[in-house]
């Protein structure tokens, strides 16, 4: 052995069993949350490098430091349905970070919502808010109140309650939330005007408002458009297109709508969209004119997708089957855009996506892409785009909302767009920069895991907040 090279071995073992532990410790203080797990784990997986060359880390535990929340706030919110009957649901914040800004992040209105669902989103939360290189920390809340069948008052009273209790904990330089999953512009209404009602001020606590009272342009859209601006960035890389390929997207929300809408700009053609009931499958595409259909089913009348076949001819339904398996990801494509939910494709589903001819995957759902699914993806050699990467679009523009709410201005549709544009290829451009600075060429997990946790680090580090 030549004089010194041990030192490079033993500091890159040292970075191994550092990030070992910081996992091993997650899992045991987090028990049974497998979604927070598996965050925590892709990120540490890209590490390695970085702890060798910044030892610093380590040391200051910065990592162990990042994964435990700074706080997490839980309560009940009690109601009254319109039959008067009291309800209680469970409401939740998870604060994670506010090393780089204030706390930012959606709330989530879904029966599936609890305290570990929402570290783990808010994990990523913070990852992805670095990437979009704005001043804003990570969180994540929600609730575990089912909107669906629920009439307006309903929905209305419940805001009105969950806002009542998370108020003494946001703000505009505190906390800002904005949506998600069961939170559209009429729960952030419904939401914002508890929140002047008890601050007795107009101030940007939420983003996500209407265009006529303080939002921003293009906020519903830029979730799916810049989804699709990155996927473009990343076929550009190999002199390709969008145009002309055709398009899987899975769910039927705000983020599929948009991504649908972007992709048919850029001259694609897009064949399915689900809900949790099944999909469908257009093999004469989904147009521009379908797609308005698919808005007013899914926006106005609160339908489901499998309404989509009964309305267009050759259009097929296909009901959810359950398992490890999603016929949606069985046919045949060159791009995938998973906008529906965590966990959606699983190890066999990214096996079916290559075997059908996707070299495409962009996320458009937060973490939508089991592990083993990404190492499947990524050693076929498709261009995977992690959702931290690829939907940063909606952040984004909820930071540029933030902005303008400062100033008491709102941008042209056609600026707020030229910016997204620009965020999500500076994103692109830095991520794949970065994984090649690490020797981990086209890795674009690597890249965005590696720039999001530097940044966060290093503020970490020049605050010193113990």
């Amino acid at each position: 052995m030549t004089p010194g090279t041990s030192r490079p071995r033993q500091a890159t073992t040292r970075a191994r069993e550092h990030l070992g532990e910081v996992l091993a410790k997650v899992e045991a203080n987090n028990p049974g949350e497998a979604d927070f797990h598996q965050a925590v784990r892709e990120v540490t997986r890209s590490l390695e490098s970085v702890l060798v060359q910044r030892p610093r880390y380590m040391q200051d535990k910065i990592l162990e430091r990042l994964v435990e929340p700074d706080r997490v706030i839980s309560f009940g919110v009690n109601w009254v349905d319109d039959d008067g009957e009291i309800h209680v649901n469970r409401g939740f914040r998870v604060q994670m970070s506010s090393s780089i800004g204030p706390y930012k992040g959606g709330l989530r209105f879904h029966p599936t919502v609890n305290a570990g669902l929402l570290k783990f989103l808010a994990f990523e939360q913070t990852v992805k808010n670095s990437l979009t290189t704005l001043p804003m920390g990570g969180a994540k809340g929600g609730s575990d109140f089912d909107p669906k069948g629920r009439s307006e008052s309903e929905i209305r009273r419940f805001c009105q309650s969950f806002m009542t209790e998370l108020y003494p904990y946001i703000g505009e330089f505190t906390d800002v939330p904005a949506g998600d999953i069961g939170v559209g512009e009429r729960e952030i209404g419904y939401l914002f005007g508890q929140y002047k009602r008890i601050a007795k001020r107009f101030v940007g606590a939420i983003t996500g408002k209407g265009i006529k009272w303080g939002g921003s342009q293009i906020r519903q859209e830029a979730t799916g458009y810049g989804v699709v601006y990155f996927a473009r960035e990343m076929l550009a890389t190999r002199d390709d297109v969008l145009g002309g390929k055709t398009c899987l997207v899975s769910g039927s929300g705000n983020v599929a709508q948009f991504t649908v809408e972007k992709l048919l700009d850029l001259g694609a053609h897009v064949v399915t969209l689900s809900d949790s009931d099944g999909f469908i499958h257009d093999p004469d595409s989904i147009d521009r004119e379908k797609l308005e259909w698919v808005k007013r089913l899914k926006n106005e009348r609160r339908g489901r997708i499998r309404e989509y076949a009964e309305e267009f001819e050759h259009a097929t339904y296909h009901p959810a089957t359950g398992g490890d398996e999603n016929p949606l990801w069985c046919v045949p494509a060159q791009c995938a855009f998973p906008s529906a939910t965590q966990d959606e494709i699983s190890a066999k589903d990214a096996d079916n996506l290559v075997k059908g001819g996707v070299t495409l995957v962009a996320e458009g759902a937060n973490m939508p892409t089991v592990s083993e699914g990404v190492d499947r993806l990524t050693a076929a050699g498709v261009l995977y785009a992690p959702s931290k990467a690829a939907n940063a679009g909606g952040v984004a523009v909820s930071g540029l909302e933030m902005a303008q709410g400062m100033q008491l201005v709102q941008w042209s549709k056609e600026e707020v767009d030229g910016r997204l544009q620009a965020i999500m290829r500076r994103i692109h451009d830095t991520v794949r920069q970065t994984a090649e600075e690490y020797d981990r060429p086209g890795d674009y997990v690597a890249g965005a895991n590696i720039v999001g946790f530097v940044k966060v680090a290093d503020a970490m580090l020049d605050e010193s907040p113990i």
